[in-house]
């Protein structure tokens, strides 16, 4: 498989480090080598996605750790539903690769599979690119996903948006969607630093138009940060926005900061008939 123009829709080909379609558009392959499937008419800001401050924090958190049982959990996921004769699996809004090297690592033990990792953020791609070299990384926006109709034989989607209707057009018949959201009392102690009414977050229940839901399941646990670990994990959150100067000196500066995950795991199937 290959990618897709994001501009005819044709099958690029790689030559001499430079994609290109049989109408001529190009894009250049980085030395880190990931490609920019992300033209400039198709931006929202000048530099889209996550700033180079919060990939920083994510990375330092990530590689802490922390959210290890969640990989570990979505990797054994993934082993269990992917076939093994299936060619393709992309991470949308996968960010610097801490989930979607693991993932490669995992199912390419038994598999001729091939990773793709998406983000519309070109400095996570750089970095994940130049740390993870068994994944194939673009820049490209996960509303324009850069792949041929029934070309996908599993995404999964950590957080990020995507619109059901793309991801019916580019997974096969059959192929499967795994999403993760937060559950109702995710980071709920970081939220009560920030919010004087402390919600719980909501359960949309999301249901992918075009797919049948085979399974629901929660995964939580504590965590026992530092205060610069709970900075880390404050900036690579939405939550971020709405912190004072005030709430983020005051994070960096406990000695323990005790913090509940709560995800929610759901497996979606595009039916095969």
């Amino acid at each position: 498989m290959t990618y897709q123009c994001p501009l005819c829709f044709q099958p690029l080909t790689l030559s001499e480090q430079q994609w290109r379609c049989p109408a001529n558009h190009q894009f250049d392959n980085a030395k880190e080598g990931y490609v920019n499937l992300m033209p400039v008419q198709h931006k929202r800001s000048k530099q889209p996605g996550d700033s180079p401050e919060m990939m920083i924090s994510r990375r330092a958190f990530l590689d802490a750790g922390h959210y290890q049982p969640l990989r570990d959990r979505l990797s054994d996921i993934l082993d269990d539903v992917i076939p093994e004769d299936a060619q393709t699996l992309l991470d949308i809004g996968c960010g610097e690769g801490y989930y979607t090297a693991a993932f490669a690592d995992r199912l390419m033990q038994h598999r001729a599979l091939k990773v793709y990792g998406l983000d519309v953020a070109k400095v996570a791609i750089r970095y994940a690119a130049k740390r993870y070299h068994d994944v194939s990384f673009c820049v490209a926006s996960s509303h324009r996903l850069p792949f041929a109709d029934s070309s996908l034989d599993a995404v999964i989607r950590i957080y990020a948006p995507c619109k059901a209707q793309e991801l019916y057009r580019a997974i096969k018949p059959g192929g499967l969607v795994v999403t993760v959201a937060p559950g109702p009392r995710h980071l709920y102690q970081m939220k009560g630093l920030i919010y004087q009414d402390v919600q719980l977050h909501a359960d949309l229940d999301e249901k992918l138009d075009g797919f049948e839901r085979i399974s629901t399941e929660a995964l939580a646990y504590n965590m026992s940060l530092s205060g610069a670990q709970a900075f880390d994990l404050l900036q690579m959150t939405p939550f971020a926005w709405r912190a004072t100067e005030d709430v983020m000196t005051a994070l960096k500066a406990q000695t323990a900061f005790e913090c509940e995950t709560d995800f929610l795991i759901r497996i979606h199937q595009r039916p095969s008939a």
